[in-house]
């Protein structure tokens, strides 16, 4: 199974054309494919492009997809000919998969009001994918990324929930005896992808991996996750997943990951970075699983 988290810059490259042919491209081929920054009218994108997921849905037909936009603003709705026309600037998560999506929910992070930046709201988009091999459960999400004590409050928040889902159920629960609907079943095992605004040396990734012991270094624990490049061989402070336009895209951090549970850990095929691709400030982050 091949997964593939990219934060797209509402199809910004670096180049500053914005193109979504591009983002398809580069994310063609995965079986489970968690965007970021995927936009509906948003200032400075092309007439053309106003309605992202709906344009990826042309470029991607093979894929099943949910939308999910934390940031939900009015954008000139109006009575047109005595009828009510909403338009919506929308900012958030969107995933695709090559299988029905057979449960979804929107979990929004917590947050504290700023007062200079803006700061949009950010959310998590849970899937339950009915993959061939198993029902896989997969996050896709984008954390703040202004302050990490924001960041902390919100791992704090999140990574509990990921873990009692199994026991909260899916987006409806015993539904075999409301409306005819099918029960939903929740993998333990789960995956969690996007662009976490945080580098390996900062407490936040603590969070999510726990700590390094002096001797035996970072050990996969019941309640904290794995970070799948690793698994994949790689070192923790190698990789560039964010180049700095400030710099010409000279410089960059590792920012985005894909994470799983530790169950899945020894699943790792691969993991890489698609370091040359332009259509980004960011690099499309894969995963390939076993099974």
């Amino acid at each position: 199974m091949k997964i593939v988290s990219y934060n797209i810059q509402y199809a910004k490259g670096k180049d500053g054309v914005h193109d979504l042919s591009r983002i398809a491209d580069s994310v063609r081929g995965a079986d489970l494919i968690g965007l970021q920054e995927v936009t509906r009218n948003f200032p400075g994108v092309p007439p053309e492009l106003a309605d992202q997921p709906a344009r990826l849905a042309d470029l991607l037909p093979g894929y099943f997809q949910v939308y999910a936009p934390a940031l939900d603003l009015d954008a000139g709705s109006a009575i047109v000919d005595g009828r009510a026309v909403d338009r919506r600037t929308q900012f958030g998560n969107l995933l695709l998969a090559r299988w029905p999506i057979r449960s979804t929910r929107h979990l929004l992070l917590p947050r504290a009001r700023t007062f200079e930046r803006a700061d949009p709201q950010n959310g998590v988009l849970e899937g339950i994918v009915a993959a061939p091999g198993g029902d896989v459960r997969i996050y896709v999400t984008h954390l703040n990324y202004l302050r990490s004590q924001q960041r902390r409050a919100q791992l704090d928040w999140l990574l509990p929930v990921l873990h009692a889902v199994p026991e909260q159920g899916a987006s409806v629960s015993g539904a075999s005896r409301w409306a005819g609907l099918a029960t939903v079943d929740v993998p333990r095992e789960f995956l969690i992808l996007g662009d976490f605004n945080l580098t390996p040396q900062q407490a936040e990734y603590e969070r999510i991996v726990g700590e390094a012991d002096y001797f035996y270094g970072r050990q996969r624990v019941g309640g904290f996750l794995v970070d799948s490049w690793v698994a994949g061989g790689h070192r923790e402070d190698e990789g560039l997943t964010w180049f700095d336009e400030a710099t010409q895209f000279r410089s960059g951090l590792r920012l985005d990951y894909i994470f799983v549970t530790p169950g899945l850990a020894d699943r790792v095929l691969e993991a890489r970075i698609d370091a040359d691709n332009p259509a980004s400030d960011h690099q499309p982050v894969w995963l390939e699983l076993k099974g």
